[in-house]
């Protein structure tokens, strides 16, 4: 037996300068800690966050959700086997009792959930990622970098939320090495050409430019590669975050200036993926329109990525595998709320032959967890921010370290181009 001693939780900032929540869980062979991360644009089914709603920190503080972690789970789980990660979800889904975890909060319970993973490896001795994935666990992941930030993400009229570079190289090293070099490129070219405040930096460290359409942001990932030599070796991938520039009461998509239906804007997509190297788009529809989800997938020959139609959930996944909406899944640990609910989306997507994502949030923390568990689903894709920012380059400095861990038996993942 390797029991849980004590549980200690905290209230601890992330990297918009906002409250979250920290877990301590304490074993007599190992120790664990984990933080939970904040979205800025949430799809409305995730489980819930639990804020505070006073007067401290905005009504955004987090101690109610500490709380609940020190006085209701804490003596919930005293005396559990911290490996038996299911078992202990399950006890925290129970005494939560409602879907979307409206109780205790979901970053409450994922902070136990994760802490607990973590708490096993240590009391092993093993890596995160060897602990969840297995003796097998080996791949690394093709990183998806925001590097021109827009919609909810950033303060210019880009409707596009996340325009992304995706490097492809045999190692992941090499991955980061030319992702920093055309971020670099790309400071250059935005100064040149709209001043310095263009480089001013959004939520996860991508540029912020004064843009106006979505076309000047490719134009500009373009010829930032192309100046950084790397022609050829770089694709682009999309995050438009529809929900947020849909009217649900006139039933139509505001971008670039413009006010497109569903299948108006399946054309949009269709001209630009024609134009540019773009090989995935997340979230081109809003929220319930799985229709028009499966419509683009079967028209469009890119990976089609679910974020918020799918929020990690695997009744919603389901339904979007039966009707053939989407490609892929955005796999995101907060917004379904343990370990093991997210290990089971994953799973379920990769045997349906559905692309994974690993994703951040946009309101970080320095928790490497999520690279660990691109790496334990083999998942082969992450998608962290710039390769900027601590909280960023925290997730992209424990890849390396684990390529370097795995050596020669390291591969990488998806493959594009």
């Amino acid at each position: 037996m390797i029991e849980i001693e004590d549980i200690r939780a905290r209230e601890i900032l992330d990297s918009r300068g906002e409250p979250t929540i920290e877990v301590d869980i304490i074993t007599k062979k190992g120790f664990g800690r984990a933080s939970v991360p904040s979205g800025a644009s949430t799809g409305s089914n995730e489980a819930l966050e639990l804020r505070d709603k006073e007067d401290r920190y905005g009504g955004k503080g987090v101690k109610k959700a500490v709380e609940n972690v020190n006085e209701l789970i804490c003596p919930k789980l005293i005396g559990y086997d911290v490996r038996e990660q299911r078992k202990i979800d399950e006890e925290m889904l129970e005494l939560d009792g409602t879907e979307k975890k409206i109780n205790l909060g979901a970053n409450a319970i994922l902070a136990v959930s994760l802490g607990v993973a973590r708490a096993a490896a240590n009391s092993l001795s093993m890596p995160l990622y060897r602990y969840l994935g297995g003796s097998n666990a080996r791949i690394l992941p093709v990183p998806m970098m925001n590097v021109i930030n827009g919609g909810m993400h950033a303060g210019n009229n880009l409707a596009i939320q996340e325009h992304m570079i995706v490097p492809v190289a045999k190692r992941f090293s090499d991955a980061i090495q030319i992702a920093s070099e055309v971020y670099h490129s790309l400071k250059k070219v935005l100064t040149n050409k709209y001043g310095k405040s263009a480089t001013n930096i959004g939520d996860e460290g991508g540029f912020a430019p004064p843009m106006e359409n979505t076309r000047e942001a490719l134009e500009s990932l373009e010829k930032a590669v192309e100046e950084a030599g790397y022609s050829k070796k770089v694709f682009f991938a999309i995050d438009s975050a529809a929900s947020e520039f849909y009217n649900d009461k006139e039933g139509y998509y505001e971008i670039d200036g413009r006010r497109l239906e569903e299948m108006e804007l399946l054309d949009y997509y269709r001209e630009i993926t024609e134009e540019y190297p773009i090989v995935a788009l997340e979230d081109p529809f809003q929220e319930e329109d799985f229709e028009s989800f499966a419509e683009i997938t079967k028209r469009l020959n890119i990976q089609i990525i679910g974020d918020d139609i799918f929020v990690t959930n695997v009744e919603r996944l389901k339904r979007g595998i039966d009707m053939g909406a989407a490609n892929a899944l955005l796999l995101k640990i907060n917004q379904i709320g343990t370990i093991s609910e997210s290990l089971d989306a994953s799973e379920l997507a990769l045997r349906s032959g559905y692309g994974v994502i690993v994703s951040h949030r946009s309101g970080e923390t320095e928790d490497t967890s999520i690279a660990d568990i691109a790496v334990a689903t083999g998942c082969g894709q992450i998608k962290t921010g710039a390769p900027t920012r601590g909280e960023r380059t925290a997730k992209y400095n424990r890849l390396l370290r684990i390529e370097e861990e795995l050596g020669k038996t390291a591969i990488m993942g998806a493959k594009f181009g």
